[in-house]
């Protein structure tokens, strides 16, 4: 009967794969391990009242849920966007009643900082006597959204946004569940997980969206394929005016070339015919950024320059401010470390998703995030030896990256330079050497 329900009425995987109990409970342990807050509550089966703070995903409902159930406490949930005073009312009056009857409640309310001030307020008798037991989930920093007297009554718990390996244990279960393989390769199993930005319900929503699209498939997706299909991207394409293209194609690369002839030669054709001279200018300027760039910053200036010089004459003067772009950029030295650097530096960005900066360099506003550890050991590089601490400032658990490495070649010879004295003085500071050092 309950296979015939489940054909007539399929259930989302983030529903059939929802933890039964908090061993299930995947990416939390710093909270529900034995010698964590949680683990030494459910120990003492004295739950106190808790604020969880965290992002999508990552398990506060559940975590609640899971709670009541190890407690015996009745489960209350309410959100904060649908419920009002008059729901509140009848909630606390049901739990006193239940309590006197020898039973507890666990008021689980989502999206707790949406409750304004006096509505925050309400709670604060209801928690004092132990009418309820409060658990309240929210994405929003507790410190600025809710009352300090409601914070007082409450412990706040940080739960962490899903690791690729929580997301990898979940795409197991997935396969458990449905007794297959995900049919992905190896490289669009990764970005799935990465597409999930530590989000263990939107991950399973993709997973879902990958099962049920595959399920008659014999092929492996690969991450093109996978995109296609969970982002439902289509392509664009623009068949008009191929000359228009070409044209420009050509005058990009004889730039690149620093074949300054061949590049006057092409901007003319392209300026005879009639092309609209703001497009040329785009298109110049974002040469010096992606092919030039910081082997002589000067490309930029002089871009921005003949592209107001232009708009100021109009033609047919200021067609000569294009033509000596077009000179200087072709004469110029090239370089796409700029380009290369960011590039990478977007790809790691979506690879490692919101992993927050480290504590010491987060600003600490309020007693709370203190509390916390917000800020705790930062060194002011003004006061440090050379104006530099050598402090790690990529997010914990992500290995130092180098996104920038410029060539030996104009202006970035003297970058290099930089960022090689910037690099012998971060190994002297991290061995522990705080003497100073000429550049």
């Amino acid at each position: 009967m309950t296979g015939l329900f489940e054909q007539m009425a399929p259930r989302p995987l983030a529903d059939r794969l929802r933890p039964q109990s908090l061993a299930d409970v995947v990416g939390q342990g710093h909270l529900l391990a034995a010698d964590a807050p949680l683990g030494r509550m459910l120990a003492a089966r004295r739950l106190s009242s808790i604020l969880l703070w965290g992002p999508p995903g990552c398990g506060k409902t559940t975590i609640a849920r899971l709670l009541a159930a190890h407690t015996d406490l009745y489960f209350e949930p309410l959100s904060a966007v649908f419920s009002g005073v008059a729901e509140l009312r009848k909630v606390f009056e049901a739990a006193r009643q239940r309590r006197q009857s020898g039973r507890g409640t666990l008021l689980f309310i989502d999206e707790i900082h949406r409750f304004n001030r006096s509505q925050q307020d309400g709670f604060l008798p209801y928690v004092e006597d132990g009418t309820v037991v409060l658990v309240g989930a929210t994405t929003e920093n507790p410190s600025f959204e809710l009352n300090a007297a409601l914070l007082s009554r409450c412990r706040v718990l940080v739960l962490n946004r899903l690791d690729d390996a929580a997301l990898e244990l979940l795409l197991r279960r997935v396969e458990q569940i449905t007794g297959r393989r995900l049919p992905l390769e190896d490289e669009a199993r990764a970005a799935l997980r990465a597409m999930a930005d530590g989000d263990g319900r939107y991950l399973l929503g993709l997973a879902d969206e990958v099962v049920n699209a595959t399920a008659e498939a014999e092929t492996r997706l690969g991450t093109a394929e996978l995109a296609a299909l969970v982002q439902r991207r289509a392509p664009v394409y623009d068949k008009d005016r191929e000359g228009h293209y070409s044209l420009i194609s050509a005058l990009h690369k004889s730039l690149r070339g620093s074949d300054t002839d061949a590049a006057l030669y092409w901007c003319a054709r392209m300026l005879e015919g009639g092309e609209d001279a703001a497009y040329i200018l785009r298109r110049l300027t974002r040469f010096a950024v992606e092919d030039i760039g910081l082997a002589d910053p000067g490309a930029l200036t002089q871009s921005i320059a003949a592209w107001e010089a232009y708009d100021r004459l109009g033609s047919p003067e200021g067609d000569l401010a294009v033509m000596q772009l077009v000179i200087y950029l072709g004469t110029a030295p090239k370089s796409n470390a700029g380009y290369v650097a960011a590039k990478a530096a977007r790809r790691s960005a979506r690879s490692t998703g919101s992993l927050m900066p480290p504590m010491h360099i987060l600003n600490a506003p309020t007693k709370m995030m203190k509390d916390l550890g917000y800020n705790k050991g930062y060194a002011y590089d003004h006061d440090a030896p050379d104006g530099f601490s050598g402090q790690n400032y990529f997010p914990e658990g992500l290995p130092r990256q180098r996104f920038y490495d410029p060539p030996e070649r104009g202006f970035e010879r003297d970058l290099r330079r930089r960022i090689d004295y910037w690099d012998r003085l971060r190994l002297k500071r991290q061995a522990g050497d705080t003497g100073g050092e000429a550049s």
